[in-house]
């Protein structure tokens, strides 16, 4: 064997060695570790968290994207300021969507530990994960955690 084609053969050993590419996802988990739901989300992708105020039964949306391998909410979407609902200070940009509602923008708020624990309500409330055309229905009244997690 020449020296260039065992380099060669070294380079291809240790490339097919090697870990894979990490292929985020997000799950939804259910009680007991239950895999509810796995969705592609690549660096920048946004999965948005739908749900009906309880109340008042208008929407609500708190949207994710993964950045730089972190689970970060970086918008809300709120129909009007009920109750439990509005602008805190200091957290992200406050625009009117044309359509009717609120957005805040720029939030920028990464989850600890790349998770957001949450209790999904009633039928009428409706917890949806919604990326793009996709949509998903949660369980209703349960504990879920969302996590960004990296596979190889």
């Amino acid at each position: 064997m020449t020296g260039s084609f065992a380099g060669r053969l070294i380079v291809a050993a240790l490339f097919l060695a090697g870990p894979a590419i990490a292929d985020p996802k997000l799950q939804a988990l259910g009680e007991n570790g239950v895999v509810l739901a796995v969705i592609p989300m690549q660096e920048g992708r946004e999965i948005c968290l739908t749900w009906a105020h309880s109340v008042t039964a208008g929407k609500v949306a708190d949207c994710f994207e993964n950045h730089t391998g972190q689970l970060t909410l970086t918008r809300s979407y709120l129909h009007d300021f009920a109750a439990g609902l509005g602008e805190v200070e200091g957290r992200g940009r406050l625009t009117s969507d044309p359509r009717g509602g609120y957005w805040i923008m720029d939030m920028n708020e990464a989850m600890p530990d790349n998770r957001l624990a949450l209790r999904t309500g009633a039928a009428e409330v409706g917890h949806r994960l919604v990326a793009g055309d996709e949509s998903i229905a949660l369980p209703l009244q349960t504990a879920v955690t969302l996590i960004l997690t990296s596979t190889k």
